[in-house]
Parts: structure tokens; C-alpha cells; sequence
């Protein structure tokens, strides 16, 4: 097959492929990139983040920072603290970007990611609650793409749990005769994980073929795209369909079993590298 061919007829370059069951990076169609996760200290550049992971999936690579703050509850919901995702593309991570405020995928990458903590329940607001109605805390989850090569969705959802399951917060109590907050770095507890959701993403080709992991090359030809999250009891956490080919309840069903799968690897390495850098 030519480079030429791939250049001028790049759908039809693909489809001689897919005939065959496999695709031009030489993976099988149900097959994922190379994954790996570096989690906290190895992150010299985020020194200043309460948790930090990195996530490489392919040539895609996601960075996820988690800042702690205080402040006040919100007066309707006095016992909830906040958290706030925020996924950046910047112009560096792909040519389709620009410089400037964010740009539509990267509006609709940050909603996505803020309904998977919604929906999952992966972190609960009351469990970040310090005094009722006074003091909370505030986890701004900054994920920046270094580099885009397709399937953001997948790495963002990757680093903010590894991300998340990096933070240690100091004890913070309330003096009760002056009334000010009180934080001892020297205790430090990690964050409550109640749910680990992990996002798996197919690309649809001609209406009919499912292909996981699809790159940007790939996403950019198919002809729609389905994202599933599922937590490890198998929960369906939410289901992402940005338009395209419609999919029948069949080929859905496939897509969530194939996403349980891909749950229990990416848990098991998140869990062996959190492993390999706590303190025997």
C-alpha cells in the first residue's frame, strides 16, 4: 500500500486495511495503544500541585495537576465542597489548535469529564466538606494535552483518577475562640476514591465497523465516535456520543462488554504504580 495512496485516498487507504482486520500502526481492530501512567514526584514540572499524574496512550499525552484550596460552601449546598475540571488544548499538543480561549473541543472534553465525576460518584462533594456551612475544599483539576494523537477522552479520564489518587490533604480544623482555620501539613490523608471510572473510546467506520482507541488519523475519518465509562462493578457511568453514526443496541452492548475488559487493565496498572511508589 502506498504512502501515496494514504495521502490522496486516505479512507480508501484505511479500508484495505480494516478489510483485513488490522490497521496501518499494525494493531488488531480491538486493540489499544501502549498505556502507561507515571503518577506524583516523577512530575518535576507540576512541583506545585497537591497530585499529579501523566498519562501516555500512544503518542497522545495528557498531564493532570489537582490544587486543594479552601473556601466557604455555596449557601444551598452548605455541606459540599467543589471540584472543578478544566482540559486544555493548547496550540503545542496539535496543529488543529490555536492559542486563545478554549476552543469547542476542549469546552466539550472539560463538560464531559465534569458529568464522569458527577456520574460515577468517584469523588463525593460531602467528603470534602470541612465545617458545615463555613469551610470546604476546592480540588481545581487542570488536564493539559502535550501531545494529541486522538482519543483525549480516554487519557484525560486516565490522569484525573491517577491524578486524584495522588492528592494528600493536610487535617484543617476550625479554632473554635477565634473562628479561623487551622491546617496541619504534618497529617496529611489521601483523598476518598469511592468510584474508579475509566473511560473507553471506539471509532465508528462506514456506519458498521467498531475500532477502540482510535487515533487522530482515525477519528478524523470515521464516521462517528462513542465513548462508555464504566466503574469496577462494571456500572455503566456514562455513555458519550458526540452525533454521527447511530449504533445499534448490539454493537452498544459490545462496546460496554469491551469496556469492562479495558476497566480491569487500566485499574491494575494504575494500582501497580501507586504500588511501586508508596513507602514500604
Amino acid at each position: 500500500l502506498s504512502v501515496c495512496s494514504r495521502t490522496v485516498e486516505p479512507l480508501e487507504y484505511y479500508r484495505r486495511f480494516l478489510k483485513e482486520n488490522c490497521r496501518p500502526d499494525g494493531r488488531e481492530l480491538g486493540e489499544f495503544r501502549t498505556t502507561t501512567v507515571n503518577i506524583g514526584k516523577c512530575l518535576c514540572s507540576i512541583t506545585t500541585a497537591d497530585g499529579s499524574a501523566l498519562v501516555k496512550l500512544g503518542n497522545t499525552t495528557v498531564i493532570c495537576g489537582v490544587k486543594a484550596e479552601l473556601a466557604a460552601p455555596a449557601a444551598d449546598s452548605a455541606n459540599k465542597g467543589y471540584i472543578v475540571p478544566n482540559v486544555e488544548l493548547p496550540s503545542l499538543c496539535a496543529e488543529r489548535f490555536r492559542s486563545g480561549p478554549p476552543g469547542e473541543e476542549a469546552q466539550a472534553a472539560s463538560q464531559f469529564i465534569a458529568d464522569v465525576i458527577e456520574n460515577s460518584q468517584m469523588i463525593v462533594k460531602e467528603d470534602l466538606c470541612i465545617a458545615n456551612g463555613k469551610l470546604a475544599w476546592v480540588l481545581y483539576c487542570d488536564i493539559i494535552c502535550l501531545d494529541y494523537d486522538g482519543n483525549l477522552l480516554d487519557a484525560s479520564v486516565f490522569a484525573l483518577l491517577a491524578a486524584l489518587k495522588n492528592v494528600q490533604l493536610p487535617l484543617v480544623t476550625i479554632n473554635e475562640e477565634t473562628g479561623l482555620s487551622e491546617v496541619n501539613l504534618k497529617q496529611k490523608n489521601p483523598l476518598i476514591i469511592r468510584k474508579h471510572p475509566v473511560a473507553t473510546s471506539f471509532a465508528v467506520f462506514d456506519d458498521t465497523l467498531l475500532i477502540v482507541d482510535p487515533t487522530a488519523e482515525e477519528e478524523d475519518l470515521a464516521t462517528g465516535t462513542v465513548t462508555i465509562v464504566t466503574d469496577e462493578e462494571g456500572r455503566l457511568c456514562s455513555v458519550h456520543k458526540p452525533g454521527g453514526s447511530p449504533l445499534t443496541g448490539a454493537k452498544l452492548q459490545d462496546c460496554i462488554t469491551r469496556a469492562i475488559t479495558r476497566h480491569k487493565e487500566v485499574k491494575k496498572l494504575i494500582d501497580k504504580v501507586i504500588k511501586s511508589i508508596t513507602p514500604k
